[in-house]
Formats: structure tokens, sequence, C-alpha cells
């Protein structure tokens, strides 16, 4: 350690137990992204219902992208300043307006401003929830605590979410046009305010009450010092400052966040293209959604799994390392699968698409909890939201490039496969084995918000 932890930790068998943090950290995970779920599958067909066009669409997530990428640093400092139960429950109240916002908005700068909304509530939500769980097991059984168990237990909650979030979102507008003229009904009430494709948005707002309610009651933390405007100001740059020269000094570090960079090219490719190839092939958006709903579903459910095999993968791989250079290769596997069959219809060709997103998605999710767990054990309290911040960054600037790539190229396998080159990339870094993390050069000056805003690496 080059200086003092950021809060005032209880002394190991104090507070929530190991099972208890779980619990909790496993419950905050699935409620923040089960309505972000809801809002998957009819998000690119609602935005294209309101007239715009798949330029303007990929405008609309690089806005989210953007903001995400703008906010992670100051956020995630925030949170290590402030507390991580403040900054969720601000993320939460920020997803509410913004849901609201997309599924109202019928003009591009109500959509605009819905997704810069959402995008700020990511970059708060990207690090306290997982930080809190880690700060928590430490604290009650010391700093060599198992963390991938509930990692991946974490990760699939999210998956799990996302999964039933999407199914839900996705068959809403289809069983609301079963029912003869309540679509029209709905939309002629509320004068083309709602629509069918509109009403997960809505449903996912109110979610968000019960996730800000949850956060304030469950996730309980040690007393933190008193801190006011000028604290936070001094706070918060200290914090971006320690991650930043973590990031630059770090060879593990470094690969990480390549890697999510990696990862949110992937993501990029499959979030904005596929939704269309669905419509395509059932020839409505409502029946495309619904299609969409159910390949989402399946992929989130792959994610889960590759959540749940992290661990596996890891010891037959023979280290967290290794297990990521596998999980990316599955990755690689899945898109240059999407790609080869971008002009296909038929069924065998259907069939090895629908292979390769499964794969996309299972790859994604076997790496992200062997890469955490590198990353926490290079990292202490004091900074560890601002690194999962700093990871999400990454991931988020280079989605939002290639997104806008792959809304301006011309529809077919080039914006696949070039998705699959920097994941490939990605996964070569992994090689090599990293070398031992160096030491900081040297204690970091204290704050009044937190005492001390510094990373230290552990072996």
């Amino acid at each position: 350690m080059t200086g003092g932890p950021a809060l005032a930790a209880p002394a190991p068998g104090h507070g929530p137990d190991g099972a208890t943090a779980r619990r909790r950290f496993v419950t905050v995970s699935f409620l923040f992204w089960f309505p972000i779920g809801m809002s998957i599958a009819t998000g690119v067909l609602l935005f294209t219902e309101r007239g715009m066009g798949l330029a303007a669409i990929a405008g609309f997530y690089a806005v989210h992208s953007l903001t995400a990428a703008a906010m992670e640093l100051p956020t995630g400092g925030l949170s290590d300043v402030i507390g991580r139960r403040p900054v969720l429950a601000i993320a939460g109240l920020l997803n509410l307006a913004a849901f609201t916002l997309i599924g109202l908005g019928a003009a591009g700068w109500a959509i605009a401003l819905g997704m810069g909304l959402m995008g700020l509530a990511r970059a708060l939500s990207s690090g306290p929830a997982e930080a809190w769980y880690v700060d928590t097991v430490h604290a009650h059984a010391g700093p060599d605590a198992d963390l991938r168990t509930g990692l991946a237990r974490g990760s699939s909650a999210t998956s799990a979410a996302l999964a039933l979030g999407t199914l839900l979102g996705g068959g809403l507008p289809w069983l609301l046009g079963l029912a003869p003229g309540l679509g029209e009904w709905l939309t002629d009430t509320t004068g083309g305010l709602v629509i069918p494709l509109s009403v997960p948005a809505l449903l996912g707002a109110l979610v968000e009450i019960v996730f800000v309610l949850y956060v304030l009651s469950a996730l309980t933390e040690p007393p933190r010092p008193r801190t006011g405007v000028r604290g936070v100001v001094g706070g918060v740059p200290a914090a971006i400052a320690a991650g930043l020269r973590l990031g630059a000094r770090d060879a593990l570090i470094r690969r990480i966040l390549l890697t999510a960079s990696a990862a949110g090219a992937a993501l990029a490719a499959v979030e904005l293209l596929t939704p269309g190839r669905a419509a395509t092939l059932m020839g409505t958006a409502e029946s495309g959604a619904l299609v969409f709903a159910g390949l989402a579903c399946a992929g989130f459910l792959c994610s889960a799994l590759g959540s749940q095999l992290a661990p596996l993968v890891a010891r037959f791989a023979g280290s967290s390392e290794r297990a990521v250079l596998v999980s990316l290769g599955l990755v690689t596997l899945g898109l240059t699968l999407l790609g080869l069959t971008a002009h296909a219809m038929s069924a065998l060709a259907t069939t090895v698409a629908v292979t390769g997103y499964g794969l996309v998605y299972l790859g994604l999710g076997a790496a992200g909890p062997n890469e955490n767990d590198l990353l926490h054990r290079r990292v202490d309290a004091s900074g560890r939201a601002t690194a999962l911040s700093v990871q999400s960054l990454s991931l988020q600037l280079v989605a939002a490039g290639a997104g806008l790539g792959a809304g301006a190229l011309p529809p077919g396998p080039l914006p696949w496969l070039l998705a699959a080159t920097a994941v490939l990339a990605g996964a070569l870094l992994w090689l090599r084995r990293a070398a031992p993390a160096k030491p900081l050069p040297g204690p970091v000056p204290r704050t009044e918000a937190d005492g001390s805003a510094t990373m230290s690496a552990h072996p």
C-alpha cells in the first residue's frame, strides 16, 4: 500500500458475511440490468418506427457510449470518494428519466437526451456495486478471500437479467399485437406518444424505482469521512489520476483495458446489426423484435453459462490469463460465423449465424470474471471503482467508434469481420504471461475527501 484506505473499513469478521454480500450483489446486478434488457429487443426497432434511419440510430448509441466514456473516470472517482450506495442510487434515478424519454420521445433530441442520460447512468454504475462487494468480502474475510465465485455469480445475474428482460421486452409488443385493435387504441389514446414498441422502456422505468429502493436499503457501508463540495472536487481528480497512473504502469492492467476495447467492438456490431437481420428475416418490425428477443435471451443465457464456467475454464487452462485467451478465441470464432452468413437466409446459414451469436456471448461471459479477478488483485479499496471505470471507459470508447463505423459501412460481412479482427488482436495479447506488478513510486497526497486516492498493485 502506498497510502491509507479510502474509508474506515471494519475489522475482518464484521459487516455482512460473504454469502450475504454475494446475495445482495447478485440482486443489485439483476435489478439494474433487467430494465435495460427490456429495452434491448425493441430499441433499434422502436427508433426505426419513430422514423429514424440506421445512421441516426448509430448516432444515438454513440451518444450513449461517448457520454459513458466521458464520465467513466469522474464518476468512478466519485464512488471512491462519497461511497458506492449514493452513486448507484443516482444511476437508478437517471435510468428512470432515460427510459421515460426513450419510451415517450418521438423527436430525435428526446431520444438522444434519453440515451445520454442512460450513458451517464452506465458510467455511474460501472464500478460501485462490484467494488462494494469486494470491499465487503475483504472486510469480512480478509484480502485473500475468494472473489472469483462471487464475481461469476454477479456476472451470471447480469446475463440472466438481460436474458429475461430481453425476452419480456420483445414479447410484449407481439402480445399487444395479438389483441385486435389494442395497439392502435394505445397509440390513438396517447396521441402517438406510446406505441407497442415503447411499452418495454416504460415498464423499465418502473423497475428502476425498485432498484433505487433496494440499493438504499441493502448496500450498507462503513461510515466515510464527512465530505463537502471542496472534498469531492479535490478527491475525485486524485482518484482519477491514480487510476490512469496504474493503467500506464501495469502491463496486466493494460491488457485488461485493451481486451475491454475489443469487447466493445464486438458488442457494438452485435447490438446494432442483429435486430435488422432479425426484422429482415421475419418481414415486420414486431415479429423481428420477438425473434431478436428470443435470440438475445439465448445469447445472454450463454453469457451467464460462460460466467458460471469461468472458474472451471481457469482451472483447465492453468490460469485466469490463459482462460481469457481461450474465451476471446470463442468470441472471434462467433463473429466470423456471423460475418460469413451475413448475406445468406437459408436454414443452414441461419443455424450457423445463431451458433456464432451464442459463441460471442459464451466467450465474453467466460472472459469477464477471469479478467476482473486479475484486476482486483492489482488494486486496493481506495481505487477499485476507479479501476473498473477505466475498464468500462475502454469498452465504451471503442463501442462508440465501432458502432458508428458499422452503421456507415454497407451491410454484409465486413462489419462483422472487422469486429472479429479486433477481438482476435485482443486475444493475442494473452499469449504471454504478464510480469509481476510494479509498486507505485510513492504515496499520493491525501485529500480532505478520502484520505488517499491511491491504488496499489498486489503480486
